[in-house]
């Protein structure tokens, strides 16, 4: 089996990529051109992948890469993907999350629509729930230029499986963290930042809104569920999640009370992390999965806390 990944270099992308090749899949990963190439999270298995440059932006490049190799899969994780940064760059997200979707189902269309096609929806597309739990046929209500992108990206690869049988599923993904996750995000930063003040780096920690609400998962239990969604005889739409909610302040005082301290005395809420539109809860409902694909998480929402923290600490630690 061959698989194709785009968005390889990040988060989700290097654990799939672990995932395949622990199931004797042949692994191509798309990679964009950049002055600063950034391997880090697949330096451990570079020379196990095939890496090709195409971009989501080019149309072309797409079709030529999906002609040469062949995939029997392909895994859709490229993306604008930080919520903050559709607000400044909405175009650019639209390109991407949007567009860039459109452009990897015609390549399939063209070249070969047997090939199953995975596309990473998300939670943000409820936004403004309109029922909790939220399930596969909960109406979306984006709250965000991400969002937004990602409702078209999510009804697009709905459309070329209606209109032309290519059997393409979306994993509308919660919220999933993991020390691989990047520093930008919340969990990230707030477990980098309370190691950050437990070796003495600095005194504060910065955030937004500390009362919103997220289904939290690990990244490794997810990107299973991308691989169990291809495997099924007919494609169709999963919701992945916990079912669990917490808030950011919980999270908080989970990494904090690891390390021997209090959150409160840290933590500092700053006008400038805070959305034009708040999305103040997602809860998701995986019965769907759980009963057809057969997926549960295994890392509980602490475990997750600690693991990252852990991890932080092992970075940021001085070298004994």
């Amino acid at each position: 089996m061959r698989a194709l990944i785009t968005g390889i270099t990040g988060q989700d992308g290097s654990y799939l990529a672990e995932l395949l090749l622990e199931q004797g899949y042949e692994v191509i990963g798309m990679v964009r051109r950049s002055s600063t190439e950034s391997f880090e999270r697949i330096n451990h298995i570079k020379d196990r992948v095939i890496l090709v440059q195409a971009d989501l932006l080019d149309q072309l490049s797409i079709i030529n890469m999906i002609e040469e190799h062949r995939p029997n899969e392909v895994y859709n994780l490229a993306a604008q993907s930080f919520v903050p940064t559709s607000w400044v760059q909405p175009s650019l997200t639209a390109e991407f999350d949007a567009l860039g979707v459109t452009k990897m189902l015609e390549a399939i269309r063209l070249v070969d629509k047997k090939i199953k096609f995975y596309q990473a929806s998300s939670s943000e597309m409820f936004g403004k729930v309109r029922e909790v739990p939220q399930t596969e046929n909960t109406p979306f209500y984006p709250r965000s230029p991400y969002g937004v992108a990602k409702v078209y990206g999510h009804f697009i690869t709905v459309n070329y499986r209606e209109s032309y049988g290519i059997p393409a599923s979306s994993g509308i993904l919660f919220n999933h963290e993991s020390p691989r996750r990047g520093l930008e995000f919340v969990t990230r930063k707030i477990t980098d930042g309370a190691v950050r003040i437990k070796l003495g780096m600095t005194d504060k920690l910065a955030l937004g809104n500390l009362d919103a609400k997220r289904d939290w998962g690990f990244a490794g239990d997810y990107v299973r569920a991308m691989w169990l969604m291809l495997q099924q005889t007919t494609a169709e739409d999963f919701v992945i999640a916990t079912g669990e909610m917490h808030s950011v302040a919980d999270f908080c005082q989970l990494t904090f009370e690891y390390l021997s301290m209090d959150h409160r005395d840290y933590v500092v809420k700053d006008p400038r992390y805070v959305r034009p539109a708040e999305v103040d809860l997602l809860l998701g409902d995986s019965t769907k999965a759980r009963k057809v694909l057969g997926w549960e998480p295994k890392v509980s929402f602490k475990q997750l806390a600690h693991m990252m923290v852990d991890a932080d600490m092992a970075r940021l630690a001085p070298r004994k």
